[in-house]
């Protein structure tokens, strides 16, 4: 029998192998957890599946609630981000208003 968290090339929804090969959920960094609010903005638009049922929902308020939550992180961050940090949060920004803006007009 394999324990899932221990040495299984395979791991649970999330999880990625820590260097020991155990399952482990990814270090949490700020760039991940933008990516973290720009896939949820890209669910939210309907630009992604569920993963369960394999449909695609738009949710236009819930997606907007995403996207301001990035916007508020780029402003309280605003000179405490490295450069890469900072042109992370400026492209998914840009990225996600005008999917948000193509969304609202179908």
């Amino acid at each position: 029998m394999v324990d899932e968290n221990t040495n299984s090339n395979v791991c649970g929804e999330g999880e990625v192998p820590d260097k020991e090969g155990r399952c482990v959920m990814p270090e949490v960094t700020f760039s991940t957890f933008i990516m973290s609010l720009n896939t949820s903005v890209l669910y939210h638009l309907g630009e992604l599946p569920d993963p369960e049922t394999g449909q695609r929902v738009v949710i236009v308020d819930l997606a907007r609630h995403a996207i301001d939550t990035l916007v508020v992180l780029e402003q309280k961050t605003k000179g405490n981000l490295n450069d890469e940090e900072s042109e992370l949060i400026k492209n998914i920004l840009y990225d996600v208003k005008i999917r948000f803006v193509k969304a609202v007009k179908k």
